[in-house]
């Protein structure tokens, strides 16, 4: 029976620019008690479309209907609305601290939900809420009821947003990328915690995300989404395992998860349309390996009798393009030093008030190999950046010694120094909030040529656009602003800026962490392209293992600010020896077998291809 039920839904957006057609006529239904899943690259209409279903976006039109237990939400006058959600559909928001009010304490928070929905004292809802942060395994949910959403870490505020969305015991859990910034293990823990409150309360769960692997883990069906369109929808391992939309077969190949490491992945070409003046026929059309003539007709909609359903003209599987093969790296000098950097006995304290101090870094030995990619994983906080930054010169440790080119950089000269700033550089992981809105591009790329004096004037701007052309940009676009770029052409700029002085070294801070698979295929092949072209060396800091192990030559697992495991990318996933490796390893989202595609072709609907 069918909790929620879409049929034909429209969401239009007003804007100065013009209408945004972020929801075009899509229909789906989830099933009392089902996990439903829902994929697609950022601009699909996701977040849009669920938002929208409980009236969350301002000034949208929308027509259709949405029945959920059989009253249509798009109808209901807005008092009946603010009734049915938080009591009978809760929301679990992708960043937890912009959805706590940092002022008011968590229990506070959980307890004016519960008291805003039902007559209950205030000692009554305070043991209710104390009760589900204990259920959501809150160490000492007791005393923890009065901190504040700073006071803890990032899966323990999404533990406690699960518990505000639980505290009215809703029939459907909206959960928008609830595991997207979290680490392997904080992910497994959260989605395992779904799963259980799930069983537990008989909730139905509709999660949002970007990242197949984590659907393929947990979802009963999937829908996919492109351009305001579904695309496709069925049983999680028949879609993920035999996908008969070229669509769905793109975001596959561009996975790092399912991919052989060191095989080039598969981007999606092109970007997804505008939904200004969305395409009128197939919305995948122009990006899509397999386009025939009559895609400039909307499709129809195919129906197999393993339940999946397809809008696409295409009656065989989607074609599997031919993999290229890397070509040979840059041959490192046979002058240079083999170790570029390396830590010895390193150890950092870092003072907490009142005198005290905490350790970050503890006696840390390692070496980075010149042309190399060596990758740093562990949860959040076990100092995997405090450790790159060390190495690259940029924080001085409390004991032991660090060595960059063969020289201490606490024993260089001011120019010395300055020299050594050239040779190491950082790409960050927030792309948009790593660049200054309010300053053109090329600008932000030619920083370094102006501070270190190197070229001024037509030559700035010339190397400029020769470095744009290098990632992969459009050299033309050296006066727009990052906001007119897309979030893996804002990346691409971050790269750019920080080749711009021929490093050595560059850290890469999780830089693919919050891009779509499409976009991060895009980024994780230029890096390797430029590392074999430039003779680069790599410090890759990511919480993502089937991405480290991609692109990484060598792996140190940390925990607790110690190295507790390093070695060659391939033993280290095969034959982990300790057991926190071995708790990384099996947090990671499985591969999903690929299945063979002998599905029966039952309908074919006419017009309703939504």
């Amino acid at each position: 029976m069918a909790l929620l039920e879409v049929t034909n839904l429209v969401v239009d957006i007003p804007t100065e620019d013009g209408t945004v057609h972020a929801v075009r006529d899509v229909s789906f239904s989830v099933a009392e008690g089902e996990f439903f899943g829902i994929v697609g690259e950022s601009g699909s209409g996701k977040s849009v479309l669920v938002q929208s279903i409980m009236g969350l976006v301002a000034g949208a039109e929308t027509s259709g209907a949405a029945l959920f237990r059989g009253r249509d939400l798009l109808t209901l006058a807005p008092e009946a609305l603010r009734g049915v959600r938080g009591r009978e559909i809760s929301m679990i928001f992708q960043d937890p601290l912009s959805s706590l009010h940092p002022q008011y304490t968590i229990g506070w928070q959980i307890v004016e939900q519960i008291r805003a929905h039902e007559k209950v004292s205030g000692q009554a809802a305070k043991a209710r809420a104390i009760e589900l942060l204990d259920k959501v395994r809150i160490p000492d949910a007791g005393a923890r009821f009065d901190a504040y959403p700073h006071q803890f870490s990032g899966g323990m505020r999404q533990r406690v947003m699960i518990a505000m969305g639980l505290s009215l015991g809703p029939a459907l859990i909206i959960a928008d990328e609830p595991t997207t910034a979290l680490d392997s293990t904080v992910q497994a823990q959260i989605l395992d915690l779904l799963g259980e409150m799930r069983e537990e309360t008989g909730s139905t769960v509709l999660m949002i995300s970007h990242d197949l692997g984590v659907l393929s883990r947990v979802a009963d069906r999937v829908m996919v989404m492109y351009g305001g369109k579904r695309l496709e929808v069925g049983a999680s391992a028949a879609v993920l395992g035999a996908p008969a939309h070229p669509y769905t077969a793109g975001l596959l190949r561009s996975s790092s998860f399912n991919r052989e490491p060191g095989v080039p992945l598969i981007p999606i070409p092109g970007r997804p349309p505008s939904l200004l003046a969305p395409p009128v026929g197939c919305v995948f059309a122009d990006r899509c390996p397999d386009a025939m003539d009559i895609c400039a007709i909307a499709p129809s909609l195919r129906r197999y009798d393993d339940g999946t359903e397809v809008a696409c003209w295409l009656e065989d599987a989607p074609s599997e393009p031919a993999t290229t093969q890397p070509v040979a790296a840059s041959e490192v000098p046979a002058d240079a030093p083999r170790i570029i950097a390396s830590a010895n006995a390193v150890s950092l304290d870092f003072a907490s008030g009142r005198g005290r101090s905490r350790r970050v870094l503890d006696d840390i030995s390692i070496e980075v190999r010149r042309g190399e990619t060596l990758g740093l994983v562990g949860e959040s906080g076990c100092g995997k950046t405090t450790l790159a930054r060390t190495l690259a010169g940029l924080i001085a440790p409390t004991a032991g010694s660090v060595s960059f080119d063969g020289a201490d950089p606490a024993a260089l000269s001011r120019a010395e120094w300055r020299e050594l700033r050239r040779k190491v550089q950082v790409v960050f992981q927030d792309p948009f909030g790593s660049l200054n809105p309010r300053r053109r591009v090329g600008s932000i790329i030619g920083d370094p040529f102006r501070i270190h004096r190197l070229a001024a004037g037509e030559q700035r701007r010339a190397k400029v656009q020769e470095l744009m052309e290098l990632v992969g940009l459009n050299p033309e676009h050296y006066n727009r602003f990052p906001a007119q770029f897309s979030g893996g052409q804002r990346q691409r700029i971050g790269i750019a800026r920080a080749l711009a002085l021929h490093p050595e070294l560059v850290i890469l801070d999780e830089p693919v962490s919050a891009l779509d698979v499409s976009i991060q295929a895009q980024v994780l092949n230029l890096l390797a392209d430029l590392q074999r072209e430039l003779g680069l060396t790599y410090v890759f800091i990511s919480h993502d293992l089937a991405v480290v192990r991609h692109v990484c030559d060598r792996i140190a697992v940390m925990d607790g600010g110690r190295i507790v495991e390093l070695g060659d990318a391939e033993t280290l996933y095969r034959d982990p020896q300790h057991p926190f490796t071995r708790t990384l390893l099996a947090a990671a989202p499985p591969e999903v077998p690929s299945q063979r595609a002998d599905r029966q072709l039952i309908e074919i609907v006419e017009g309703e291809a939504a």
